[in-house]
């Protein structure tokens, strides 16, 4: 039996569980402090990438996660000017005030490896790519480069 009763927010419910728990996971916190994790550095993401990039990548994200991302987005003041690490560790470390200190170069290679893992590679390869130099060495070595295939990269992905 469906929890809510509509397919759609169980199925989001569930994959939005199941990445808190890896961010809780890999960062050693609560729940809650997982969810304002993903916030704060999906906003970071959200205001270094191009508009386009932005909308798609939106589109691969569960309906809640979809959600956080957007949450008080304002595109006309988009800021994709944040060409440094430095700038962009300081915007997540911004959306990580007022709770548990947590690292915001932890923060951000935890949420980076959920993408990685989640997303469809291409779209993570994209968004990757999108990144300076700097962020982009946060992000997880695509499995392409270490030789493997696109069936491998699939069966290495939690069944749960």
């Amino acid at each position: 039996m469906s929890s809510t009763g509509l397919e759609v927010f169980d199925r989001t419910l569930q994959t939005t569980n199941i990445w808190i728990d890896e961010i809780a996971d890999a960062l050693s916190v609560g729940r809650h402090d997982a969810w304002r994790v993903l916030g704060a550095v999906l906003h970071a993401l959200r205001d270094r990438l191009q508009l386009g990039l932005s909308a798609h990548l939106a589109a691969e994200l569960p309906l809640l996660v979809r959600g956080l991302y957007f949450d008080q987005w304002r595109p006309s003041e988009q800021n994709t000017k944040l060409r440094s690490l430095a700038e962009f560790l300081l915007h997540v470390s911004d959306g990580l005030t007022d709770r548990k200190p947590i690292g915001s170069i932890d923060a951000t290679c935890a949420v980076f490896a959920v993408l990685d893992r989640h997303l469809d590679p291409g779209q993570a390869m994209k968004v990757r790519n999108a990144l300076p130099e700097e962020v982009r060495n946060l992000w997880p070595e695509p499995l392409d480069a270490m030789g493997l295939d696109r069936l491998s990269r699939d069966d290495l992905r939690s069944p749960f």
